[in-house]
């Protein structure tokens, strides 16, 4: 029983809500309406009996006067108790009163000239009647054109005439119009009734679901940025703030003052690659490290994504620019890569004297041939150790040490690739892989041919390496006066956008099929290409392939002598 009356409650709630909501809505639209319907109505008719009034004193009238001033001030103290008497707290019913002593009244200044049109005057109270107490007024109106009617025929000594049956039926049509127009208002003031109830209740609900979104978005520890489609600042969030102050110079500074760097922390980012202007330009992208602050002072990384946001009809809607302080996160690998470079760096001396006293015990003539097979092993892979170490090295050396290490001159990077390609092709034909040379055309760039190979050399050992058997491995230069680009592009597997997102890393060797090597080359590369002054680019796509594009100098920079 208990449990019954549980599950009956909410039912008996929301009975008691629509039921309160029905009578608020009647009441703001029913009760607040009759104290001013009756008193506009009756001032009409107290206005109109007035002139009339004005116009037989001061005018011929051949009726019967007093009769016609009997009526006459009937209407004007109904109209005066109108005005005073509180009709909102007085039951509807009463209200009808007014208007039927107006027909009365009305009927007597009506007898007191049978020829005139003062019957008129009719049509005022029983629109009224239709208008405001719905089917029970029309009827009342009805009745009140059959007792007109035989009014009239009275007036006119018991004789029926077209005239007398013709004021009836047009109050009885004109009252019919007005209850319809009247239910067809009160239809529509119902419904625009609950359409306010009903915005006013999403306007509170979108109040509260800004205010919980704000709550959430404040509470987080990283920047939120929303643009709007013309560029605007729609949304920030406390975080974003917070962000600004650890790297601004002062209190008055605005961001636009701060230095920004690319993800090394010395290149300088140029202001059409910074993230909120490349948000601006429509781009989206995900994770750029971003460092903010000068050499002097407290400096900040930032790892931020942009996402395109659309509307219902599909149409670009802004964007959402996400930020997150990440200096710790690389504060700490680059102590690792400190520590892995110091490490193997005291390697590399004992391990250059092991390769030393390996050559001179292999060259031993006296030495037997199943021992000197097993010193090759050892030298093989001591070798190799060595090679891995001296990636770890370049890879752990600063931008501002490779680019001093640079010895660029004038050449064209047609020649680069074209040995890079000779080079690489019979570990390319072992696998029946196509190197295709076509797009090779003439571009000069400012650059170290050594160090330019080594990139070269790179990107097309990966595209060979990961590229399926039978594949094609597209190199292409070209160039303007300006800039010159050098392209390698496969027809292998293809890379994931988490794949992407983390390729330059250090040590990073992506999926599982991808465990060739140290995972060094590309970071190196790209340390090679941007000590240049260029850049090196990626589009790739699960099952389309990879292309790789450096951006190299078409000519020396000014003030350089080549």
């Amino acid at each position: 029983m208990a449990v019954a009356t549980q599950q009956n409650a909410p039912e008996e709630s929301a009975r008691h809500a629509r039921a309160r909501r029905a009578a608020w809505l009647k009441e703001d639209f029913v009760d607040r309406t009759r104290a001013r319907a009756a008193t506009l109505n009756q001032l009409l008719l107290g206005s109109v009996v007035f002139a009339l009034a004005f116009m037989v004193v001061f005018g011929p009238f051949a009726g019967d006067v007093i009769l016609f001033f009997t009526g006459a001030v009937i209407i004007v103290l109904v109209t005066g108790a109108t005005l005073v008497i509180p009709w909102n707290r007085v039951p509807s019913g009463w209200v009808a009163l007014v208007p039927a002593i107006d027909i009365v009244a009305i009927t007597l200044i009506q007898v007191s000239a049978p020829g005139s049109a003062l019957g008129l005057l009719w049509i005022f109270p029983t629109t009224w009647l239709a208008a405001g107490f719905g089917l029970f007024g029309l009827v009342a109106v009805v009745v009140a054109g059959v007792g007109i009617a035989s009014v009239l025929t009275a007036l006119n000594d018991l004789q029926f005439t077209h005239a007398t049956l013709l004021l009836p039926l047009v109050l009885i049509a004109v009252a019919t119009t007005s209850h319809l127009s009247a239910r067809r208002s009160d239809a529509q003031r119902m419904l625009l009734a609950k359409q306010s109830h009903l915005l006013r209740r999403l306007l509170e609900r979108t109040r509260r679901q800004e205010q919980e979104l704000t709550e959430v978005l404040d509470a987080v520890d990283f920047g939120v940025i929303r643009v709007a489609r013309d560029g605007q600042v729609a949304v920030t969030n406390e975080a974003h703030g917070r962000l600004q102050q650890v790297v601004l110079p002062d209190e008055d500074a605005a961001s636009d003052d701060v230095p920004a760097f690319r993800d090394d922390g010395r290149t300088a980012l140029p202001q059409e690659e910074l993230p909120l202007e490349r948000a601006l330009r429509g781009e989206a992208f995900d994770g750029q490290i971003v460092w903010f602050g000068g050499e002097q002072g407290p400096r900040q990384a930032l790892s931020i994504t942009a996402r395109r946001l659309t509307d219902s009809s599909g149409q670009d809607a802004g964007a959402v620019v996400v930020s997150r302080d990440v200096t710790a996160e690389l504060n700490a690998l680059r102590a690792r890569d400190e520590l892995v470079a110091s490490v193997s760096h005291e390697l590399r001396t004992p391990l250059t004297s092991i390769l030393g006293y390996l050559d001179l015990a292999i060259e031993d003539p006296d030495l037997p041939d199943h021992l000197r097979s097993n010193l090759d092993i050892a030298e093989r892979n001591a070798e190799r150790l060595l090679r891995i170490i001296a990636d770890i090295l370049a890879a752990s050396s600063s931008s501002t040490s490779v680019a001093a290490s640079l010895s660029p001159v004038s050449t064209d990077a047609r020649d680069i690739v074209r040995a890079s390609a000779e080079a690489l092709a019979p570990r390319a034909a072992g696998r029946s892989i196509t190197i295709d040379v076509s797009g090779l055309e003439e571009a000069m760039v400012w650059a170290d041919p050594l160090r330019i190979r080594q990139v070269v050399d790179n990107l097309l050992s990966n595209a060979i390496t990961y590229n399926r058997d039978g594949g094609t491995v597209f190199l292409g230069t070209t160039g303007d006066a300006v800039s010159s680009w050098i392209l390698v592009r496969d027809t292998g597997t293809g890379m994931t956008e988490a794949e992407r997102t983390r390729l330059f890393q250090r040590f990073y060797k992506a999926g599982p099929s991808r465990r060739a090597g140290t995972g060094l080359g590309l970071a190196i590369s790209r340390d090679i290409v941007r000590a240049h002054g260029g850049e090196l680019g990626l589009h790739s796509a699960p099952g389309v392939g990879t292309t790789f594009i450096v951006k190299l100098p078409a000519t020396a920079p000014e003030g350089t002598l080549s």
